[in-house]
């Protein structure tokens, strides 16, 4: 998948969403505006949430009214102020399809692929829109900045993951947006790494990436080559094969992911 090699920055995103979520048709009188809630607003809002240990399923207006973001935290017993843990940022696969419970999909690939890391894991919804696209540029960093500022998280251990859709949500964080996470894990995507004037991109975060060798909607060899041409260029690319495997499945790909988390941990954050 190609993307428009333009990246962009928080005030032009937040004045693009202003201007795409405020404007609604009104009366004969012409459009209404919606009215503006601030960052500040949207905080108090995050940290009067009841978050407890365990899944918790959460709604939280953004910052404009009447516009809500869903998403999933899963905080472990073992996180404290004396104990911070890892942020894992989870974006799910099939993203434009308006799925309200596709952030509660975590039980068989995310949830036992970091079982053996105590982590907080976030996995916000799309909304039905690509997650590349501005809206969810804003939910990401929004939730990363409020889960790091208020819950027990250790900053310098944080990591966005995916699969399919997802995954291409994850290269695309990694080079537009590198200083959010510490590293990053695309599962069964494929991301153009050449801009359309010829220059290779090189990633400044490690990353993960994994791919079934079957795999029926992106091939590997596409794939592995935009990552090789990615590598050459200076990135740190790990890339794996998942034998026999192929994309409808995301659940098979446990074990992959579970190697993916001890690459975190003695290589990326040791």
């Amino acid at each position: 998948m190609k993307f428009i090699s333009n990246s962009l920055k928080v005030a032009s995103v937040l004045f693009l969403f202003f201007i795409v979520a405020s404007c609604s048709s009104g009366d004969d009188n012409g459009p209404t505006t919606a009215p503006i809630r601030t960052a500040d607003d949207v905080r108090t809002d995050f940290q009067n949430l009841a978050i407890n240990v365990g899944v918790n399923d959460l709604t939280l207006e953004s910052i404009v009214a009447g516009q809500f973001w869903n998403f999933r935290i899963i905080v472990p017993a073992s996180a404290s102020s004396s104990n911070k843990v890892p942020l894992v940022m989870r974006l799910h696969g099939g993203a434009t399809a308006t799925a309200p419970n596709a952030h509660k999909s975590t039980d068989c690939l995310v949830e036992p692929g970091f079982a053996n890391m105590d982590a907080i894991i976030v996995s916000p919804n799309s909304n039905g829109l690509q997650w590349y696209e501005d809206l969810n540029i804003i939910q990401i960093q929004a939730l990363t900045d409020m889960v790091s500022s208020y819950l027990d998280v250790d900053i310098t251990r944080t990591v966005v993951m995916g699969y399919s859709d997802g995954g291409n949500g994850v290269f695309f964080f990694s080079q537009y947006y590198s200083t959010l996470f510490t590293a990053a894990i695309p599962m069964a995507t494929s991301y153009a790494t050449t801009s359309q004037s010829g220059i290779v991109h090189q990633f400044a975060k490690p990353i993960y990436a994994i791919h079934g060798s079957d795999d029926q909607l992106f091939p590997i060899e596409t794939t592995q080559g935009y990552i090789e041409d990615s590598v050459a260029a200076g990135s740190d690319i790990t890339f794996v094969s998942a034998n026999g495997l192929e994309h409808f499945n995301s659940c098979v790909y446990v074990s992959y992911l579970q190697d993916a988390v001890v690459w975190l941990e003695n290589t990326v954050w040791d």
